[in-house]
């Protein structure tokens, strides 16, 4: 078995949405302060570096963080390459067999700086989830910051996606990782009342000798 870890390091490197908030994280207390133990404090955006959406960030009566199936964040997921992309279509995914796979997650190469958040991302059409309905495919991951273009503020795919009763993961490192099936586990924290939350993504690779 070889684990992958496709997470975002959290630092004051990482790139947050323009106008959100930056990830801040400090010893509140030190051994020497508190006698015994060192003490971290966080500070940041429920949605920096690797994390899910949940379906209440973008509709008000959308399932919050804490309502949301745990199965879908462990499950047999299949990597699927669409960097020579800029447009990717249900067309686009015609060829794909996936198998038993229950999540797909979508390697554009596209957010390789991600000390920089990008202008311009590359584009999913809403087609693409008709596709992951006909394929029981419940969760929808990119490396990318937002499954929507940038720029956009009717949200599309995040619509979609969430009208069809499919799932988001967002800002994944695929870098290094190759076509194919593995099982994928990225749990959310347990926030009550939260639109999204960070996630230590994995892909465990059942390797044989």
């Amino acid at each position: 078995m070889k684990i992958h870890d496709i997470s975002m390091m959290l630092n004051s490197d990482v790139a947050e949405w323009p106008g959100d908030t930056p990830f801040q994280f400090q010893l509140n207390w030190t051994k020497q302060q508190s006698g015994s133990v060192n003490v971290g404090q966080i500070m940041t955006s429920t949605h920096i570096g690797t994390h899910i959406d949940a379906p209440f960030h973008f509709d008000e009566q959308g399932k919050k963080v804490h309502e949301l199936p745990l199965e879908n964040y462990i499950v047999d997921a299949i990597v699927i390459d669409v960097s020579e992309q800029d447009v990717i279509s249900r067309e686009s995914l015609q060829e794909v067999r996936t198998g038993k796979a229950k999540a797909v997650l979508f390697r554009t190469s596209a957010w390789n700086k991600r000390a920089v958040f990008p202008d311009r991302i590359p584009v999913f059409e809403v087609g693409v989830v008709g596709w992951m309905v006909e394929n029981g495919i419940v969760l929808f991951g990119v490396d990318l910051p937002s499954v929507d273009a940038i720029t956009s503020k009717n949200l599309p795919m995040h619509h979609a996606l969430g009208t069809a009763g499919r799932y988001i993961l967002e800002g994944l490192v695929l870098d290094e990782i190759k076509e194919g099936t593995y099982q994928l586990i990225a749990l959310p924290l347990k926030i009550e009342g939260a639109d999204g939350s960070p996630v230590r993504a994995v892909l465990v690779e059942q390797v044989h000798f």
